[in-house]
C-alpha cells in the first residue's frame, strides 16, 4: 500500500482542534502526520495575514504515533481578527518541501494552494431562533391577492393593474428599450396573513419579504419612501397585524433592506416632480442633495449597473447614513414595530463604515435580530471594489445568502459531480464561523435566478430569445420534479437554513426575471396542479416535518463527509451521539448502498432496505 507522505486536513479534528473559523486570542492545536520514510528534520508553519508579511513557526512537538508516521503538533493562536493564509514546509535530506492543499483541503506534498484561516473577534453569538428552521421568500405582488387595492400613492398613472392572476408577467421592452416592471397582479399583506396557515404547514419559521416599502415598480427595489408601506400592499396597520399573526404561529418577519439605491421616482430624488418635496435631482439645495453622486448635475449621476431609474445612494453621506441607521431612522422604525431581521440587498456595495452602523443599530434595538447579507460568492474572502470585506471578522453580518451551495447542488443533480459539491461544502465549513454556517440562507432559487424546476428540467422548444423563454415549459415534468426533490433534500439537510422561494414547492416554472416571478396558483387553480406537482408539495411538507423533529441534529450538528462517487454523495450530520445519514443518488438508476445498524428512512418513515431510487435521497436515523 502506497502511504501518503503527509496527512492534514483542517476539517478533521485530529488535525485541527477547532473546525472552521477561529476566535482571535484563543488557542487551538494543529497536528500533521508525516511518513517516517520521508525522514523529516524539521516542520514549519508559514502563515500570512492578508496584506502583511509572512511569519514562520516551528512545529517542535514530535511523536512516533505508529510504525508509519510521525506526528508534529503546535498549539497556536492568532491575536487579531482577519483573514490568514498558511502552508507548511518540511525539511529533510533532499531539501525543503512546500506543503499545500488540494481542492478537498487535504495536504499535498510539494505543491498545492495555501489554506485559509478566518479569525473573528469575540462577539455576541448569532441569534439561535433561525437555526434548525425554514425560511420562505415572498415577492408580495405575486403571492396572494386578498382584495382591497388602495393604489393611492404618488405617480401611478402609468401602472397596469391586472385582473388575470397567474398569467405571464409583462416582459416586453418599450420602444426605447426599457423594461418598466409596471404591471401589478394584486398580491398584498392581507393575502400573506390569509396564507399563514399554509406557510405553517410547510414548517416555515421565518418569512423573508422582498421590498414592501413604497416604490413605483412591482418588484419595489426602486424605493420611493422608506417610511411607508407601499399602498399596493396595504397599510402600516396591515403590516403590524402580519407581524402579530405570524408571531402567534412561530413565524418571524425578515425585511429586504435596499439601501444601496433608491428609485428616481422617490421623495428623495424626485426626478419627475411627483412628490411634494425638493428632491436631489431638482435642486443642489435639496436636503437630499448629498444622498446621491452626480457627475454632471442633474442628468448625469451614478446608478446601479447604469440603470438610471435606480440612482446609487451616497453611503458616505452622514445625513443618509443617519436616516437609515440613526436612532430614529428606517431600521429603528420597523424593528420597533416587531421586525426580527434584515436581508441586506447587494451588501458588497455597502462600505464597511455604513455596514458597521447598520449592524450596530440592528443589534442595539434587539440583540437577537438577524442580519443577513446578499453575497453570491464565498463571503469570507470577498473582495469588493478592490477592498477585502470583513463581514465575519468584526461585528457586521450574522450570515449570508448561500449561492455556492446552490450552484453545486444543481451541478450534482444535473451532472453527478459529487466531488465539487463536497469540496464547496468543505471550503465553506472551513472558512466560516460556526454561527454563520448554522444561519446560512441556503437557496435553490430566488427572484434573481431561474426557477429550480426549469433549471433541472429540459424545456420544449428554443430558448434563445425572451419570447422563447416566455413560452418555454418543462418537457418531462415527472423527471424534473424528481430532480427537484433530490435537490430539496440536500437543501434541507446540509448545514444552514433552507430558504424556499415561493412556488418552488409546487413546481412553478420560469427562466429569469420576470418569468421567475409568476403568481402563485391558489384557489381553483391549485386543484389543476398536475400529479407530480401535488406530490412535490407533499414532499416539501415532509421535509419540513423532518427538520422540526430533528433540530437536535440539523440545527447545529457537524457535517461529516462519508463518500463521494460518480452520482453519489453521502454524508452525515452529527450532534453528540445523535446521527443522521443522507445518501443522495443523482443517477437515473437505483443505487445499492448498505448501512449497518437498522435505520429508518425519515422521508418514507419505513426501514431502510439498502436501496436509493433514481434521482433520490434517503435521510436515515436509527
Amino acid at each position: 500500500m502506497q502511504l501518503k507522505p503527509i496527512l492534514y486536513n483542517p476539517l478533521e479534528l485530529q488535525h485541527k482542534s477547532k473546525r472552521g473559523a477561529v476566535c482571535a486570542n484563543q488557542l487551538f492545536e494543529i497536528k500533521l502526520k508525516i511518513a517516517r520514510d520521508y525522514n523529516p528534520d524539521s516542520v514549519e508553519l508559514h502563515i500570512t495575514k492578508d496584506g502583511e508579511t509572512e511569519v514562520t513557526y516551528a512545529l517542535i512537538d514530535k511523536n512516533a504515533i505508529d510504525k508509519h508516521y510521525y506526528e508534529y503538533s503546535l498549539s497556536f493562536m492568532v491575536t487579531t481578527p482577519g483573514l490568514y493564509f498558511y502552508h507548511f514546509s518540511v525539511r529533510n535530506d533532499y531539501g525543503s518541501h512546500f506543503i499545500g492543499c488540494d481542492d478537498s483541503l487535504s495536504a499535498v506534498w510539494g505543491s498545492g494552494n495555501r489554506w485559509q484561516l478566518s479569525a473573528y473577534e469575540t462577539q455576541n453569538a448569532a441569534p439561535n431562533w433561525l437555526k434548525g428552521g425554514i425560511m420562505y421568500q415572498i415577492l408580495p405582488d405575486r403571492f396572494f391577492d386578498a382584495g382591497e387595492r388602495l393604489a393611492t400613492k404618488t405617480g401611478r398613472e402609468e401602472v397596469i393593474y391586472r385582473s388575470d392572476w397567474g398569467n405571464l408577467p409583462e416582459y416586453r421592452a418599450t420602444e426605447d428599450g426599457k423594461i418598466l416592471n409596471n404591471d401589478f397582479f394584486g398580491g398584498n399583506i392581507k393575502g400573506i396573513i390569509k396564507k399563514l396557515g399554509y406557510l405553517k404547514s410547510l414548517g416555515v419559521t421565518a418569512l423573508y419579504l422582498n421590498p414592501i416599502f413604497e416604490a413605483y415598480s412591482n418588484h419595489k427595489y426602486d424605493t420611493g419612501n422608506y417610511m411607508r408601506i407601499d399602498s399596493d400592499f396595504g397599510t402600516e396597520e396591515d403590516f403590524a397585524n402580519l407581524i402579530k399573526r405570524a408571531e402567534k404561529r412561530g413565524i418571524k418577519i425578515i425585511l429586504d433592506g435596499v439601501f444601496n439605491h433608491t428609485g428616481d421616482n422617490s421623495i428623495y430624488f424626485n426626478k419627475y416632480g411627483r412628490y411634494d418635496s425638493v428632491g436631489a435631482y431638482q435642486s443642489k439645495n435639496s436636503p437630499y442633495s448629498d444622498w446621491y453622486l452626480f457627475e454632471q448635475f442633474p442628468d448625469k449621476y451614478i446608478s446601479w449597473w447604469g440603470i438610471d431609474t435606480i440612482p446609487h445612494t451616497n453611503k458616505n453621506s452622514i445625513n443618509f447614513s443617519e436616516f437609515i441607521a440613526g436612532v430614529e431612522g428606517v431600521i429603528a422604525k420597523w424593528q420597533k414595530m416587531g421586525v426580527s431581521g434584515w436581508r441586506l440587498d447587494v451588501v458588497d456595495e455597502l462600505p464597511d463604515k455604513f455596514l458597521d452602523k447598520i449592524a450596530h443599530r440592528v443589534k442595539s434595538i434587539d440583540s437577537n435580530a438577524l442580519l443577513i447579507g446578499e453575497v453570491w460568492e464565498d463571503a469570507s474572502n470577498k473582495i469588493s471594489y478592490d477592498k477585502r470585506r470583513r463581514y465575519f471578522s468584526g461585528k457586521q453580518l450574522d450570515s449570508v445568502s448561500n449561492y455556492p451551495f446552490k450552484d453545486d447542488i444543481i451541478n450534482f443533480v444535473t451532472s453527478g459531480n459529487s466531488w465539487q459539491l463536497a469540496n464547496t461544502v468543505g471550503r465553506i465549513i472551513n472558512n466560516y464561523p460556526k454561527d454563520v454556517l448554522d444561519n446560512l440562507m441556503n437557496i435553490l432559487g430566488t427572484h434573481d435566478t431561474a426557477r429550480i424546476l426549469t433549471t433541472l428540467g429540459d424545456t420544449n422548444g428554443a430558448i434563445e430569445t425572451r419570447e422563447d423563454r416566455a413560452k418555454a415549459t418543462v418537457k418531462d415534468l415527472e423527471k424534473a420534479t424528481q430532480k427537484v426533490k433530490l435537490a430539496a433534500t440536500l437543501l434541507y439537510t446540509l448545514p444552514g437554513i433552507p430558504c424556499v422561494y415561493y412556488g418552488d414547492e409546487i413546481g412553478l416554472q420560469g427562466f429569469e426575471d420576470p418569468f421567475n416571478r409568476r403568481c402563485y396558483p391558489w384557489e381553483t387553480d391549485t386543484k389543476k396542479l398536475e400529479k407530480p406537482q401535488k406530490k412535490l408539495l407533499s414532499f416539501y411538507r415532509a421535509l419540513g416535518k423532518i427538520r422540526a423533529a430533528n433540530t437536535d441534529v440539523l440545527a447545529t450538528g457537524d457535517f461529516n463527509l462519508i463518500e463521494t462517487n460518480d452520482n453519489t454523495f453521502v454524508f452525515s450530520r452529527k450532534s453528540g451521539n445523535k446521527n443522521i445519514i443522507i445518501i443522495a443518488n443523482a443517477n437515473d438508476k437505483p443505487l445499492e448502498y448498505a448501512v449497518a445498524g437498522g435505520y429508518t428512512n425519515l422521508i418514507t418513515k419505513k426501514p431502510y432496505t439498502g436501496a436509493v431510487p433514481a434521482y433520490s435521497a434517503v435521510v436515515l436515523r436509527k
